[in-house]
């Protein structure tokens, strides 16, 4: 069973796609439960019947709430993918206030770090668990005028590899998928039409990411073809980043 954080749109729309196309029972959260209803006859639509839970990933107790609901649900949880996010919204310092920061760090990492909370008793007690936290390639690059935004990325790139280390003694493994410019409908709303076609110049491959590109990578990270990989950082990115370890 996999548990989707912010499932509903994009990315984590993506993921609850392929991971239930190769057989996976699926949990989607979202705080907007229009939106819910909208994935599930999405994926519905595409043969995944999806667990749909209403959790703000920014409330501790919804997060842990949507942790307990899949693993009574399913009996367990076996991948959880911490993919909730907001849009960084391309400002720069001076423009970011203290509400926007607090949202964006507790969407991202507060959610994720209680969600990890909340999952792992379950995963140590059957000696195995998957845990994928979604970062940016920016964390990796940096980005103008998204400081913010790489901040948060960056801190779950962080706490990939605490709890690689935390977690190994139990067959957990722990990795990030950093997701290069992918076209999804954050990152068309996020910047103009000619600002896209430039970061898309910039890359390797000439190219954005397709999500389902980045959901393969996720579902690899799943499977049992993964077992020695943890505490790593796996980027989709069309060649936006390429660095060495």
């Amino acid at each position: 069973a996999v548990l989707i954080t912010g499932g509903t749109t994009g990315l984590g729309l993506s993921h609850a796609r392929v991971l239930g196309g190769r057989g996976a029972k699926i949990g989607i959260t979202d705080f907007q439960q229009e939106n819910l209803d909208r994935a599930k006859i999405e994926l519905k639509r595409d043969g995944v019947d999806a667990l749909c839970l209403k959790a703000d990933n920014r409330v501790v107790s919804d997060v842990k709430a949507a942790v307990a609901a899949t693993e009574a649900a399913f009996g367990t949880l076996d991948v959880l993918v911490n993919n909730a996010g907001i849009s960084g919204k391309m400002a720069q310092i001076e423009e970011v206030d203290e509400a926007f920061f607090d949202s964006l760090f507790n969407t991202h990492v507060k959610g994720a770090f209680f969600a990890v909370q909340a999952a792992v008793p379950s995963m140590k007690k059957r000696n195995f668990g998957r845990i994928i936290n979604t970062g940016s390639s920016f964390a990796m690059t940096g980005a103008p005028s998204m400081s913010r935004y790489t901040g948060a990325k960056g801190a779950l790139i962080a706490l990939t590899r605490a709890w690689a280390r935390e977690f190994a003694p139990f067959g957990i493994t722990v990795n990030t998928v950093s997701p290069g410019f992918t076209d999804t409908p954050m990152t068309r709303s996020d910047c103009t039409p000619e600002t896209f076609q430039e970061i898309i110049e910039s890359m390797a491959l000439k190219r954005q990411v397709l999500p389902q590109e980045v959901s393969y990578a996720v579902a690899w990270l799943a499977s049992r073809e993964a077992d020695a990989v943890t505490g790593q950082n796996i980027s989709p990115n069309c060649g936006q980043a390429i660095v060495g370890i």
